[in-house]
């Protein structure tokens, strides 16, 4: 009987030592799979380029995002021209999630990142951009202070309706989406929105129809920047006829 009782105690030992092992090993994962906080790095930005930063929220439409972006990150392979460093810019360093459901990292937060000065500033349209946003004070505030400097404001879509919400359509004439133009007449009564055209061009403003074809207003800005062989040569590297005059457009002389 003592020889039963003496096994019973060393198996309920070793069962105790097994547990505290096992316990102690899953502790120890705990602890080296907690997630390591790197720093944060931003794009390294080549001097003497034109700085050019895209607008990102969650609910950004792809298209709007990558059409212009596509051709301005391609003037980066054309010589003797003054280039494009091209970066994202949205109120988070999480990830956005695009309208369409792909995840972009952006390169810097405006609410807390200390930025570069904006050249060109792109507002690709997003879900939001007829509602919540136009409620989002931090991100009028953003717009409102890179239009003091930049070069060029630029719009896709619906994004014309967060730069009308910031005020600096006021004395501009502007497009948007075909069938939310009458929507945004009515938002904003006062100004002058044209149908009918992919995009218009007046003073340091574009704003554009949206859609596939922004790649046309961003290949007009490329053409206005650097001419028309270099712009030829940025549409046929992405398999786009370009003719400007084929594009039905507005520019402002002033």
């Amino acid at each position: 009987m003592k020889h039963i009782i003496s096994i019973l105690l060393t198996v309920a030992t070793m069962i105790g030592c097994s547990t505290n092992k096992e316990e102690k090993s899953i502790a120890n994962q705990q602890e080296y799979t907690e997630p390591i906080k790197k720093k944060k790095t931003f794009p390294k930005l080549v001097a003497n380029r034109y700085n050019v930063a895209f607008l990102l929220m969650d609910g950004t439409y792809n298209t709007e995002f990558t059409a212009p972006f596509d051709i301005f990150q391609h003037t980066q392979y054309r010589n003797n021209i003054k280039q494009m460093n091209v970066f994202s810019v949205a109120n988070t360093d999480d990830p956005i999630t695009t309208f369409e459901g792909v995840k972009v990292i952006p390169d810097y937060n405006y609410l807390k990142d200390s930025l570069p000065k904006i050249d060109i500033l792109v507002v690709p349209s997003a879900e939001h951009h007829l509602d919540t946003d136009l409620e989002d004070t931090a991100m009028i505030e953003f717009i409102k202070e890179v239009d003091k400097t930049a070069m060029y404001v630029t719009s896709h879509c619906d994004g014309a309706f967060v730069l009308a919400k910031a005020g600096i359509l006021n004395d501009v004439v502007s497009t948007t989406f075909p069938s939310d133009i009458d929507k945004m007449k009515d938002m904003f009564p006062n100004l002058d929105i044209r149908k009918n055209v992919l995009f218009v061009h007046d003073g340091k403003y574009i704003t554009s129809a949206g859609g596939a074809k922004s790649f046309e207003a961003a290949l007009y800005l490329c053409e206005y920047l650097y001419g028309t062989e270099i712009a030829r040569s940025l549409a046929g590297g992405l398999v786009i006829d370009w003719e400007l005059d084929n594009v039905p457009h507005v520019v402002i002389s002033k």
